[in-house]
């Protein structure tokens, strides 16, 4: 089984304190969860393995016409001009940021494989079961857990390196919600063998 590693949505504007935070209850749940430490020390593993990863990032065109979700709550992005491609809030936070060779894969909407190359691109490599971590927990994270395992690939949900908005929210998509799509386990119990 080829396993590739998908960082979801690991941004500026969601993780990071500072003149860029667009999301700060979902960034305090990240600090408080010591997440971003978390996806540092599975995403150097997975390096260190040779494990295809994959960064997912919401990041819009300057038209905003590849926005894939047009529901009203999507289009503050487009009105307030957020979210581009090439600003700062959109960029992957340093610490995860990708290395050369590990592609980043720009979203218009929630689920990661809709409107994207994604599923093209783990196909060409061979994956097979890809493992998940991301905020937030009960959206990109769901979405993509939903969307891979419907499409045939195993999945694998590393639970210390998600967040959401509230920690009831996490604790129901962890609970409740992602053993119906895959495996959830931790950092500490992940390997890459």
């Amino acid at each position: 089984m080829t396993k590739a590693l998908l960082m979801l949505d690991y941004q500026v504007a969601l993780c990071e304190e500072g003149p860029h935070l667009k999301a700060p209850p979902l960034q305090a749940q990240v600090a408080e969860r010591d997440v971003l430490a978390t996806a540092e020390r599975v995403l150097g593993a997975a390096r260190e393995a040779g494990v295809l990863v994959v960064h997912v990032r919401l990041a819009f065109d300057p038209s905003y016409k590849l926005r894939t979700n047009r529901l009203p709550r999507f289009d503050p992005y487009e009105v307030n001009r957020v979210m581009l491609a090439d600003s700062p809030e959109a960029q992957i936070v340093k610490a995860l940021a990708p290395v050369d060779g590990e592609p980043v894969v720009d979203k218009g909407c929630v689920d990661p494989f809709i409107g994207t190359p994604l599923r093209d691109l783990l196909a060409a490599e061979g994956v097979t079961e890809v493992v998940l971590g991301g905020v937030a927990t009960n959206l990109v994270v769901e979405s993509a857990a939903r969307h891979a395992s419907d499409s045939g690939l195993q999945v694998t949900v590393v639970e210390d390196m998600c967040a959401s908005f509230a920690p009831e929210l996490h604790d129901f998509a962890m609970e409740k919600v992602m053993p119906l799509f895959g495996a959830v386990t931790t950092s500490a119990a992940l390997t890459f063998a």
